[in-house]
């Protein structure tokens, strides 16, 4: 299978990461099958973060004995030094591990650096004195914050959304990681689950020198992206053309369904309800038309217009405007 050297780390990895956010779905015995498959079929990188719930925890108990043969990165949101080594211990005790091989402040509204007041890279840098971590990451979905985390020299890896919808300004970020041999670990590769087909997902992103972390929940997902690590993909003209068709329809303002808008002050699922007519049309509807997604979608007849939502988008949109679009879409197809 395609490897990857991540930048300095000079940590070597199959170019199928494993996204440990969506096994926080399952249970912990329906995860186990799925992590060990990943492993035994060549995938030896796995992304989690303290904020996945029990994903650390589904991690430690079914690759715990196999720690020596895979590359762990999780993620802290912390943003004090207190919060730093509770975040951390518990990982390295859910993990079932005594380090972590890259530890990521994960989407910060600031970039930590020594002397900002915080302590936090200074603890970063101790725990990796000690062992507990080898190498510090970064994550966001601002651009600006992640080119000047990347410039800042103090991070060994980005985590940042690509795909085949990224924009120039994206593909100069992976340059920018290039150049400073700064590895790039690509998330929301299938854009939240808008992108549909893997093979075509694959073929884009193996002309660029990232990392792809899949999203995992279910073996039928990841046979699809075990089967691209086997017979890799090419860029086939019928794949361009479906690129092509796929860039028109969904560049520009759309809900990516990252969620840092949530929570909602009256329980709107924002992440789902703003990109619904989206997924009516990309998936099989009749799991968007269910009785439960019908009272979910009518909470946005009760947003407040608080504007929290749209403050907190990292790619500014118009939220609101954005929900209320999509109910009326919505109610078309109850009709």
């Amino acid at each position: 299978m395609p490897t990857i050297r991540l930048g300095r780390t000079n940590l070597v990895v199959n170019k199928n990461g494993f996204g440990a956010l969506p096994i926080q779905r399952v249970t912990l015995e329906e995860a186990k099958p799925i992590l060990r498959k990943a492993y035994e079929n060549g995938i030896n990188f796995f992304d989690t973060a303290r904020s996945y719930s029990d994903s650390e925890e589904k991690l430690g108990y079914a690759l715990s004995n196999v720690r020596d043969e895979i590359i762990i990165a999780t993620k802290t949101p912390s943003t004090t030094v207190e919060g730093f080594w509770k975040d951390l211990e518990t990982s390295l005790s859910l993990l079932k591990t005594d380090h972590v091989d890259i530890l990521q402040c994960h989407n910060p509204a600031f970039v930590p650096k020594p002397g900002d007041g915080t302590g936090l890279y200074e603890a970063m840098l101790e725990a990796r004195e000690k062992g507990m971590i080898r190498f510090i990451g970064f994550t966001n979905h601002r651009l600006h914050l992640a080119e000047e985390a990347v410039n800042s020299g103090l991070y060994d890896t980005l985590q940042f959304p690509f795909s085949y919808l990224a924009s120039e300004k994206e593909k100069a970020l992976v340059a920018l990681c290039a150049e400073k041999d700064v590895g790039f670990i690509c998330m929301k590769a299938l854009s939240g689950g808008l992108i549909t087909r893997a093979d075509a997902a694959y073929a884009y992103l193996a002309q660029f020198p990232v990392l792809p972390i899949w999203g995992i929940q279910r073996e039928k997902e990841l046979d699809d992206f075990l089967a691209c690590g086997e017979n890799p993909p090419a860029m086939t003209d019928e794949i361009k053309a479906h690129i092509a068709r796929e860039r028109k329809e969904l560049t520009g303002d759309f809900c990516r369904g990252c969620g840092y808008c949530m929570p909602c002050p009256v329980n709107i699922e924002i992440n789902n309800a703003a990109r619904m007519s989206l997924m009516l049309r990309r998936a099989p509807e009749k799991a968007w038309l269910s009785e439960t997604w019908q009272k979910k979608m009518a909470l946005i007849d009760d947003c407040l217009e608080c504007g929290q939502c749209a403050a907190k988008c990292p790619y500014g949109l118009d939220t609101p405007n954005l929900l209320k679009k999509n109910w009326e879409d919505y109610k078309t197809f109850l009709k």
